[in-house]
C-alpha cells in the first residue's frame, strides 16, 4: 500500500495537510486534518514532500551554481578508482533554471559509479509500484563512471525501485559468488533529506552504495530438512541465510503447508521452528530490499505463532512499528511490520 499510518498528507481538492489514521479498504484512507477525521479515496490525497520543497522559502536563498555548470559528467580513468569503495548510484539534482534562488529540484541525473579495480557487466531496472520505467544493460569498467538515465523529481512519490545484477569480468575466482543482486528503494522523506544535506554542505550530489565488491561463494548449500532445525531455541534464533535465488516478498504466508510438503507427523514444536525461520528469512530479504514494510500471514488459531513473532520484533531494531489488526484481506491473522531505515 502506498500510505502507512503516520504519514503526512495533503488534500489536492482543498491544499489542506493531515495525516493518515487508518485504512478503510484497498481504496480508502481515514485522515485526520485539525482534529477532524474523514475517509477520502487515495486519489484525492499526496504527499506533501514535493510540496513543501518546491514552494518559495522565506530565508535567505544559497547561492549555488547550476549541475549544468558543475563538471560531473567527466569519465575517471581506471587508475584513479585506488579507494575501492565499491559501486555507487549517484544522483545529480537538476535545479530549475528560472527560478533557481528558491532551490527547486525538477529532476535528477543518475550516474552508475565503479570506484573498484574490478569490470562487471550490469543489468538495470527502474521501475515503479504500479508501472515499468528504464532499463539498460552493458559494461561497467573499474573507475569509471556510467551516466543511467534522469528522473523526475515527482516520480519519488511512486516509490521507483532501482534493480541491479553485477557479473565480473575481470575477477572470476573461484571463491567468489557468479553475480550480486540488489535492490535501491528510496521514500520521499529520505530524498528530501538528502536533498537537504547536499544544499547544507554545498555539493554537488548524493550517492547509495550498491555493493562493496562480489561476495564469497558459499559452497555449503543442502536440501532443507526440518529435523535439522530442531536443536536450536525457538526465541533466541539467529539464523544464517546463504546467498539463495530467493526473491524478496511483500506478503509470506507461514502456514505450514505453504512452507513444505513434508510437514505431518511433525510436533507443534517442530511445525512452530518451521514458521519462525520462514519468517526470520523473508524478513532478512525484505530489510536488505529495502522494502518499507512487510505482511506476515500468521492466522489466528491459539495464537502461538503470532506471539512468538510480535516478541521478534520487539528486539528488531530495524523493525520502525508493526499492527496487528483488521486487513480486509486477511481479517485478523496478519502482522503489518514498518522498517526503519
Amino acid at each position: 500500500m502506498k500510505y502507512q499510518l503516520g504519514d503526512k498528507i495533503y488534500l489536492l481538492h482543498s491544499n489542506e495537510e493531515g495525516e493518515v489514521v487508518g485504512f478503510i479498504n484497498e481504496e480508502m484512507v481515514e485522515v485526520e486534518v485539525e482534529g477532524i477525521r474523514f475517509p477520502v479515496y487515495m486519489d484525492q490525497i499526496d504527499f506533501p514532500y514535493y510540496k513543501w520543497f518546491t514552494e518559495k522559502k522565506e530565508s535567505a536563498p544559497v547561492a549555488l551554481k547550476h549541475i549544468d555548470q558543475l563538471k560531473t559528467e567527466k569519465s575517471l580513468s581506471p587508475k584513479a578508482s585506488n579507494r575501492n569503495t565499491g559501486v555507487q548510484l549517484v544522483f545529480f539534482p537538476i535545479f530549475d533554471k528560472e527560478n533557481f534562488e528558491e532551490d527547486k529540484v525538477t529532476s535528477f541525473k543518475i550516474f552508475l559509479v565503479n570506484d573498484t579495480p574490478v569490470d562487471y557487466f550490469f543489468k538495470y531496472e527502474q521501475d515503479y509500484a504500479r508501472s515499468s520505467g528504464f532499463s539498460h544493460e552493458g559494461s561497467l569498467l573499474a573507475g569509471q563512471d556510467l551516466y543511467l538515465h534522469n528522473i523526475d523529481f515527482e516520480c519519488f512519490n511512486d516509490y521507483p525501485r532501482f534493480s541491479f545484477r553485477f557479473t565480473s569480468q575481470t575477477d572470476r575466482k573461484s571463491n567468489k559468488e557468479a553475480f550480486f543482486d540488489t535492490v535501491l528503494k528510496i521514500k520521499p522523506k529520505q530524498l528530501i533529506e538528502k536533498i537537504e544535506t547536499i544544499l547544507l554542505e554545498r555539493s554537488a550530489s548524493f550517492s547509495f552504495l550498491l555493493m562493496k565488491e562480489m561476495p564469497d561463494r558459499k559452497d555449503n548449500k543442502q536440501d532443507f530438512n526440518p529435523k535439522d532445525i530442531l536443536s536450536r531455541k525457538v526465541n533466541n534464533t539467529i539464523v544464517q541465510h546463504q546467498p539463495t535465488l530467493s526473491e524478496p516478498r511483500s506478503v509470506i504466508d507461514l502456514h505450514i503447508e505453504k512452507i513444505t510438503d513434508n510437514w505431518k507427523g511433525l510436533s507443534n514444536y517442530e511445525i512452530l521452528t518451521i514458521q519462525l525461520r520462514e519468517f526470520e528469512k523473508y524478513f532478512d530479504l525484505a530489510y536488505m530490499h529495502l522494502q518499507p514494510d512487510l505482511i506476515v500471514i500468521h492466522g489466528v488459531g491459539k495464537g502461538k505463532l503470532k506471539d512468538e513473532i510480535h516478541q521478534i520484533l520487539k528486539q528488531k531494531k530495524e523493525v520502525k512499528n508493526f499492527f496487528s489488526r483488521y486487513h480486509p484481506k486477511y481479517g485478523y491473522g496478519a502482522t503489518e511490520i514498518y522498517f526503519a531505515y
